[in-house]
């Protein structure tokens, strides 16, 4: 499906992913809403080393980009699976999946992101990239809670 342009700018959905059964919903839901309004989908999973403060981190033989991109493509995989046609692209970016949603959903229509990924603090209402993306968003921002089990 083709996106509407409307004064030759391109609707965008920014959607975070990070693997998490919350996160797949919210992708599931930004590719029905772009279904509905003729938006481009942009599936954004950001990745960081690992840090140990006070250690020095031990070498590893994991490519985390590789890793990264993996999640990303099967989330979207497995959600097109279930869904009519809808443009979707995806970017694996390195840094802070707080500031690395807000950097690439700048201009977009909507950000959407999950109730909570993989953080430690699982009894949480809203996580913490979540949280900081509703304060510091220059867009709406929809926060999709977590399908029950």
């Amino acid at each position: 499906m083709a996106a509407q342009e409307s004064a030759g700018q391109e609707h965008r959905i920014v959607v975070g992913v990070d693997g998490s059964a919350s996160a797949r919903a919210a992708l599931a839901w930004a590719v029905r809403q772009a279904q509905l309004t003729g938006a481009v989908v942009e599936a954004v999973i950001a990745w960081e080393f690992p840090v140990a403060y006070g250690y020095a981190a031990p070498a590893m033989d994991i490519d985390f980009e590789e890793l990264a991109t993996k999640t990303v493509t099967a989330a979207i995989a497995e959600v097109t699976a279930e869904s009519g046609p809808v443009a979707i692209q995806h970017k694996v970016v390195e840094g802070n999946a707080a500031q690395v949603l807000l950097a690439e959903s700048a201009g977009a229509d909507l950000l959407v992101v999950g109730s909570r990924g993989h953080g430690g603090f699982v009894g949480a209402l809203l996580g913490s990239t979540g949280q900081h993306c509703v304060h510091h968003a220059t867009c709406p921002v929809v926060v999709i809670r977590t399908p029950p089990a």
